[in-house]
């Protein structure tokens, strides 16, 4: 079986589109989601609409506790939006009654075992939800990480793409679909193949020019969510 594991789309639906596309091509059966739907941009309603027609297991993410406190008057909504942009503004406009409580009631970690491969799915580490964990951790909190009682152990949050092995554990970050922190304009993500034990690191190229037209419209007054689209770009 072919898994795809996706993370930190955050409302970047043309990201999640082209991935999609490769999806397909790749013949994938099953999807792993890592959390952080919502947050940065404007299109959560259309990615679930598009998740529906997949086999998915899906986590969420801080920016989905943020939409919770959000809603429950913990949080001031201007700040965040000061912050990260309108995204979680835009979710609570779009989406359903049905698909907020998707989303903010979905577990922030979830193991199983499929083909003989052990997984455990977190948004940050398995310690801390909130954690960002990066390639070049120290040694120390990448291995904080791993447990032998999983084969692969997945987390997002960080938006920085890597595998990291100790243990016979394989520690994997897919990176961002929604907001590369590497390569503006590229999704990133992996497949696992649970038959061959094979992990690909992808990054499929979008095209970011309708999201950095409706940034320009929608948060004139936020510099680094154009900017992340255009980072180390040739």
């Amino acid at each position: 079986m072919k898994i795809a594991v996706l993370s930190d789309i955050h409302g970047n639906y043309a990201a999640l589109l082209s991935v999609i596309k490769e999806l397909k091509k790749e013949k994938i059966e099953k999807l792993l989601i890592l959390g952080d739907i919502v947050g940065y941009y404007y299109h959560p309603d259309k990615i679930l609409y598009e998740l529906e027609n997949w086999n998915y297991l899906l986590i969420k993410g801080n920016h989905e506790e943020i939409l919770k406190r959000i809603i429950d008057g913990d949080l001031d909504a201007g700040l965040i939006k000061t912050k990260y942009g309108s995204g979680h503004e835009h979710a609570i406009k779009k989406l359903n009654k049905y698909q907020i409580n998707k989303l903010i009631t979905a577990p922030s970690q979830i193991n199983f075992e499929i083909e003989g491969l052990k997984i455990l799915m977190n948004h940050g580490s398995p310690l801390d939800p909130n954690q960002y964990i990066y390639p070049d951790s120290d040694k120390e909190i990448l291995d904080s990480s791993i447990t032998p009682l999983f084969d692969i152990i997945l987390i997002g949050h960080s938006h920085y793409q890597f595998i990291y092995t100790n243990m016979d554990t394989v520690l994997l970050n897919p990176g961002s679909v929604g907001q590369s922190r590497s390569t503006g304009g590229f999704a990133d993500w992996a497949i696992i193949n649970t038959k061959n034990k094979v992990i690909q690191l992808r990054s499929t190229f979008y095209d970011s020019y309708q999201l950095e037209t409706e940034i320009q419209k929608i948060d004139p007054d936020n510099s680094y969510l154009l900017n992340i689209l255009k980072r180390n770009r040739i």
